[in-house]
């Protein structure tokens, strides 16, 4: 989606907006490539001139774009960021309309779907789930349930907006749904208490059946669950937090980053807490390259 986000100097009333581009999956695809990991982004966009700087930023940052979709006519979705004096953040959506909405619609959706049994990892979000009508996540889910089979890992990130849900009973069935499905989430409590309104650690877990759960703290740590046994790992201390977007997205990317590179569960969710801490010290989705940690960086 085009990202506007508030910029330095703003003033009530006449706020000065950067544009840019994100998305919880391609924030979290983004950082992927930039960890060394060969990543293609499947989504559909118009053809636009936003669509195509897009097309080219993305190709800029090392991710694939071969399984893009181009809808004549339609145009990407839109959202705003505000944040307050402690950097936390408040969205707001333009996005009804957006091509990829209409991925699983299609004539390329059948050869879309049967390409991802090409892939070692498929990585999707609640966002991802909320973009479709049951029609679509059904096509979705008989796909995963398929390539699972044939050796295809499945992430799944709860990433939950209220605002992408109509009926919150619907969402929850989905969810579960999609449990049965992964084999990684990447969960938050923050999510999952507004979702199903649990409160404690345990419950919030104990709703998931994967091998391998991550679940981020409202303090700065995680708990991972992995065949069964539960660690808990600490975020190492960050300085002035400045914007959170991302914060999630670029977790998931380097726990996933780490965990295929061959990474303890727990090693992995430190490399998490790392990459995250320096992204909430820069506006926006995406930080400068220079940002990235160093050990977090491929070496070329």
């Amino acid at each position: 989606m085009i990202e506007l986000s508030q910029g330095t100097g703003s003033q009530p009333g006449r706020s000065q907006l950067t544009c840019r581009y994100g998305g919880d999956t391609l924030n979290t695809a983004v950082y992927l490539a930039r960890l060394g990991v060969a990543t293609d982004y499947v989504t559909a966009l118009g053809d636009d001139p936003f669509s195509d700087e897009m097309i080219e930023n993305w190709r800029g940052e090392g991710v694939g774009t071969t399984r893009v979709v181009r809808v004549p006519g339609k145009l990407p979705g839109l959202y705003a960021i505000r944040t307050n004096d402690e950097g936390e953040r408040s969205f707001y959506y333009w996005r009804e309309n957006s091509a990829a909405r209409m991925l699983l619609d299609l004539p390329q959706t059948g050869e879309i779907l049967a390409a991802l049994a090409g892939y070692d990892m498929v990585y999707l979000s609640g966002i991802t789930l909320s973009l479709y009508g049951p029609d679509g996540r059904h096509r979705l889910f008989d796909t995963l349930k398929t390539i699972r089979k044939g050796g295809t890992r499945v992430a799944f990130d709860t990433n939950f907006r209220p605002i992408g849900w109509p009926i919150v009973d619907t969402a929850r069935q989905v969810y579960r749904d999609m449990f049965e499905i992964a084999d990684i989430v990447l969960a938050s409590v923050d999510d999952l208490s507004l979702l199903f309104g649990a409160r404690v650690t345990s419950d919030v877990i104990d709703r998931i059946p994967a091998d391998e759960v991550v679940l981020k703290l409202a303090t700065p740590a995680s708990v991972v669950r992995h065949n069964g046994v539960d660690v808990t790992v600490q975020a190492e201390p960050v300085g002035k937090v400045v914007d959170t977007t991302a914060a999630g997205d670029s977790f998931s990317a380097a726990y996933l980053a780490a965990r295929l590179r061959g990474a303890s569960p727990a090693e992995a969710a430190r490399a998490g807490h790392r990459l995250a801490g320096a992204v909430v010290g820069h506006r926006g989705a995406i930080i400068p390259r220079a940002a990235m940690p160093s050990h977090d960086v491929e070496q070329t």
